[in-house]
């Protein structure tokens, strides 16, 4: 995506009201006239959020002493991160410092128009927005405006250089492979593909059909069709599954267990368990070599990381009664052919 063509002293930013702030008391806007504010939308369950985030915090550490004041504002896509308790975790996990409020009700996200999640937003000394940039990436040109802006606010000293882009998918001139689009659960949005359907609110059973199409994914066993999610009404066995093709070099799953202890879930690839050199960073490996997740509170969850962009089946298996799914992600790679010179 690219930045929004903002005319200058058009969009006046008007003050943020939370439901809940963390890392700091409520920051005025009207009251910081003359720093530059930085306004990061995010939720901590989506992947291409948590991307950028790690941007933000390192701008935050680079510019504060300089001007700059970053604020995140989480605008939850589930109901579970409308939970202060289960944000204050994922800042914690996460490492992020600088303020963040909770927009459950979507407010602030009204009064800045914003469109999409991730999305910054800058405001200038004056307290008028002048720089938007709506979705992931844009990292570079986003610094750069930082700068722009620090030195219009009266900053003459040394800036650092421009940040080093964290991962190579964010260099510019990159060309990246079209990975599968993110897949939802629930009857709102979902992308289920068993003939069986599904009744909201309702449980049903569904067989594994053999065949399985791509943007789809394929349950097997008796779920629950809630409205943003599915949930496991079955015993753990060969009829609790989650099937999928994917082209990816990885894959995060937004999932929750219930109960006191969890849910654990075995995940396979290929027809085979996953290993070290491609298991996510949540997924753990018995000493007899099968690949599980333990799933316990809601949140984004890393189940595969391959070396390489590639076509996969993907296989959770033997899933415990109360295993809740509300979204799969996938990770885009760069295409080896494409790769600028330096």
């Amino acid at each position: 995506m690219a930045p929004r063509d903002i005319p200058p002293r058009t969009f006046r930013a008007t003050e943020i009201y939370g439901d809940y702030w963390f890392n700091s008391e409520p920051v005025p806007i009207i009251a910081l006239r003359g720093n530059v504010i930085l306004l990061a939308f995010w939720d901590f369950a989506c992947c291409a959020s948590l991307r950028m985030m790690s941007y933000v915090s390192e701008w935050d550490r680079r510019y504060r002493s300089l001007g700059l004041v970053a604020v995140g504002v989480h605008s939850p896509k589930f109901p579970f991160g409308q939970d202060p308790a289960n944000v204050q975790k994922a800042l914690h996990s996460q490492g992020i410092q600088f303020p963040v409020v909770m927009d459950n009700g979507y407010l602030i996200w009204a009064r800045y128009q914003n469109r999409v999640r991730p999305a910054v937003h800058i405001i200038d000394r004056d307290g008028f927005v002048r720089y938007v940039y709506d979705g992931e990436g844009g990292y570079l040109s986003t610094e750069r405006e930082i700068q722009l802006l620090l030195g219009e606010a009266g900053y003459a000293g040394e800036l650092p250089d421009l940040m080093e882009p964290l991962r190579e998918t964010d260099r510019p001139g990159v060309v990246l492979y079209r990975p599968t689009p993110e897949l939802f659960a629930g009857y709102q949005a979902g992308t289920v593909g068993n003939v069986e359907g599904g009744i909201p609110e309702s449980v049903s059973a569904y067989e594994d059909p053999g065949i399985y199409l791509d943007g789809r994914f394929y349950l097997e066993g008796d779920w629950l069709s809630q409205r943003e999610s599915l949930r496991h009404e079955g015993a753990a066995g060969p009829e609790g599954r989650v099937i999928l093709t994917y082209s990816s070099l990885g894959v995060g799953a937004v999932c929750g267990g219930e109960g006191k202890t969890g849910v654990r879930v075995a995940i396979e690839q290929d027809g085979t368990w996953l290993t070290a050199s491609n298991k996510g960073r949540d997924v753990s490996i018995t000493p007899d070599g099968v690949s599980y997740l333990e799933v316990q509170e809601p949140r984004l969850h890393s189940l595969v990381e391959n070396r390489e962009f590639g076509s996969h089946l993907l296989r959770l298996k033997e899933v415990g009664r109360g295993f809740v799914l509300y979204s799969f992600c996938f990770q885009s790679g760069v295409i080896p052919e494409f790769v600028p010179h330096r």
